[in-house]
């Protein structure tokens, strides 16, 4: 994947296929520290001891329209491409945590992309779920979180195409507030 908010995507994607009430994701990016490390981290159905010891084998997957999973094994990759890691804790029935770091400055690491618009995906994909979205550039943060835009929003549809939009431009807005300190 040519951008790391599509490595996002799919995890949040399989954290919904997982029934989660919850998904949270962080995104720390210290320019200090020379790092990126992603966390997603759900309450959804988890992974036996099998699937976990598998999960990041491209020909494993538990998907019968296809035989290959490549999604986290591509995480993987590029995790350690960039002097970083992959790692997945799940638990039957508690949920898993999925944590990517790379080297922030290393030359093969991929840009970290639109985010405001694969939030957008990600809330459209979203039944019986909230989102819990943080990004921390060094010592600033920013924090979204469906459950509280729906109190908000009261009757109104989070949904709705004029909310959509807003939350596109509040969640770009701030992001790049984020690295303009």
């Amino acid at each position: 994947m040519k951008e790391l908010s599509m490595h996002i995507l799919d995890i949040a994607m399989n954290s919904v296929k997982a029934e989660a009430k919850l998904i949270e994701i962080t995104v720390e990016d210290s320019i200090k520290n020379n790092s990126i490390k992603i966390t997603i981290k759900d309450d959804g159905k988890g992974m036996s001891k099998e699937i976990l010891e598998n999960v990041a084998n491209p020909f494993y997957t538990t998907r019968t329209t296809r035989k290959v999973g490549l999604g986290l094994s591509m995480l993987k990759e590029a995790s350690e491409r960039c002097n970083g890691y992959l790692k997945i804790n799940s638990q039957l029935g508690v949920g898993t945590i999925v944590e990517s770091f790379f080297e922030r400055n290393n030359i093969d690491r991929a840009p970290l992309g639109n985010i405001a618009d694969t939030i957008l995906v990600i809330v459209n994909s979203l039944k019986n779920c909230n989102l819990i979205y943080n990004h921390v550039v060094d010592d600033n943060s920013f924090t979204i979180s469906t459950q509280q835009l729906k109190e908000i929003l009261g009757e109104v549809v989070i949904s709705d195409s004029n909310v959509v939009m807003w939350i596109k431009e509040y969640v770009n807005e701030n992001i790049n507030d984020l690295y303009k300190n």
